[in-house]
Parts: structure tokens; sequence; C-alpha cells
């Protein structure tokens, strides 16, 4: 049996794309996805985006759907990167990179700057603040960053670089973005 995530809007909008049944693998919530897009309606265009930890790929492929120049996406599971690769292929993203790697291992073995970073580990491996401390040299300036747990999102001990600018919540999930902030010395 296979799952199915729907894309919102953008060149995309309504197409399905089927990843794995993996326990533990939930896509971002559609009404969450859409807020998020919202927010970052006129900082997607062009970016450069790093989807850490891509899962199902929902914001990734949203990303790119809604014109974003490079998506960059990350995912340790060989089963769902094979689907991942799929619809890539699928929607001829060639704008679309896959690193089938742990988040920690991708991001050590990655040098470009990024403008938008995706964190939204599995909940259960409580990795928030390992990966933000590794991603943050990533980051342009201004970067815009996307939260998304289980859990109130002042106890991930995120950056002190990164300032919340928006927030959310359904359900279980809370889901914040951040924007780094550069303070010159």
């Amino acid at each position: 049996m296979k799952n199915q995530l729907r894309i919102i809007g953008g060149k995309w909008k309504r197409r399905q794309l089927p990843f794995a049944n993996i326990d533990g693998l939930r896509p971002t919530p559609d009404r969450v996805r859409e807020t998020l897009f919202n927010w970052l309606m006129w900082d997607i265009q062009n970016a450069q985006v790093l989807d850490l930890c891509a899962g199902s790929g929902a914001l990734g492929f949203e990303a790119l759907s809604r014109g974003a120049a490079n998506v960059v996406m990350i995912e340790p599971d060989v089963s769902q990167a094979r689907f991942l690769k799929d619809n890539m292929q699928l929607l001829q993203a060639n704008n679309c990179q896959l690193m089938v790697a742990t988040a920690q291992r991708a991001l050590n073995n990655l040098n470009a700057q990024f403008d938008v970073l995706f964190l939204d580990p599995p909940y259960s491996l409580d990795l928030w603040q390992e990966l933000a401390v590794l991603a943050e040299p990533l980051l342009a300036d201004n970067a815009y960053i996307y939260v998304e747990a289980d859990r109130d999102l002042a106890l991930l001990k995120l950056p002190d670089t990164w300032q919340q600018i928006k927030h959310t919540k359904a359900g279980v999930v809370q889901a914040a973005l951040y924007q780094k902030i550069t303070t010159s010395h």
C-alpha cells in the first residue's frame, strides 16, 4: 500500500505524489503547509531551499511548485528515497537534488548557501537542536527557517540568531517560521 500527498499550490497544484508507508513518516498537514507557503509567498521565488528531513517530499516539492530555484532534499531511508527520485522524474524537477544520507552526514558534505531551510525531523529522534547547529553556517543572512515539532518550540533550544516571526498550531503540530538575524559587531 502506498500513501499519497497532494501539492497545494503553484505549477503542480493538485498533483498527487506517492510516498513510502514508513512508520513515523508524516507529511506536513495540508493546512499547515498552506499556512507556511502563504508566509513564504514572496520569498520562495528563486530561493535556494534545503529540505533537511525530506520524508515524503511534501515541503520540497511544494517549494519547487511555487518557484524555488533549487531544492536539496535529504532522506536517509532508501525505500523512501526511491519514491522521491521517481517523483522528481515524474515532475521533471531537474532543479531538485536528493542526498540519500542522514541529515548530519549530508550537512557535513554541503557547502552551499540556502535562503530557506525546512527543519522537521522525525519527532521521536529529537534532532532539532543538533541539526539547527549543523545547518546554521549554511544559511544566508536573513534566511527563513521553518520548524515543525510535536512540542513547545521554546523547548527546542534553537540558535539565538533565529528569530521567530510566525507561529501556527494544528492538533499536536507546532510550527513556526524563523528568520536568521545577523548581528554586526
